[in-house]
């Protein structure tokens, strides 16, 4: 998964609007943050091997500490306890929802990972492998992203002119009148 992840970055500012957006976004990649760090100190392990999956060519075969379910749970509860009195969110509930972002990212990866995310330690791996099949991941990854987009548009007020016009309907280019969306969506089915 890639940018699928801040759907749910979207939709949990939908509903807790005191949330940072910026804080959601890390929360959701916090994982894959962690993981590169690891990566790169040679603490987890990843490997190019072309065609292990038909999306991309990432053997991540060890990577415990960042992508098991153990691991997924202990980031989502420790970045709930730490923004807190880190970043001043003044409620519990915020900082239980900033938990379920980081947490999002696991239960996401689960979805398109081939069986390489351990529950836990490096054993007893699990996931369903829509890499393998790149156009239902890419469509899943666009619903995730969109669908979120839209939940955030549709409950959120423009606080100011960059927000506004980020708002405005797409302008109809069409020289026929007749054409626009709203036109041919009144149009009896069958007439040109």
């Amino acid at each position: 998964m890639f940018v699928g992840h801040y759907g749910p970055s979207f939709a949990i500012k939908s509903v807790r609007p005191e949330i940072p957006l910026w804080l959601l976004f890390i929360a959701v990649q916090l994982v894959d943050v962690a993981w590169a760090i690891l990566v790169l100190m040679g603490v987890e392990k990843v490997r190019i091997v072309p065609g292990i999956t038909a999306s991309n060519p990432f053997d991540l075969y060890y990577m415990p500490f960042t992508h098991s379910l153990v691991a997924a749970i202990f980031w989502s509860v420790a970045a709930a306890l730490l923004v807190r009195p880190l970043l001043g969110l003044t409620t519990l509930a915020a900082a239980v929802w900033v938990g379920a972002a980081v947490f999002s990212h696991w239960v996401l990866d689960l979805l398109v990972h081939r069986p390489d995310l351990p529950l836990y330690d490096d054993t007893m791996k699990v996931g369903l492998g829509l890499w393998n099949h790149p156009v239902i991941a890419f469509s899943v990854e666009a619903v995730l992203l969109f669908g979120g987009m839209v939940l955030y548009l549709e409950r959120t007020t423009p606080i100011n002119s960059i927000g506004r016009i980020a708002r405005m309907p797409p302008p109809n280019l069409s020289l026929n009148p007749d054409a626009s969306p709203a036109a041919l969506a009144r149009r009896p089915l069958g007439a040109g």
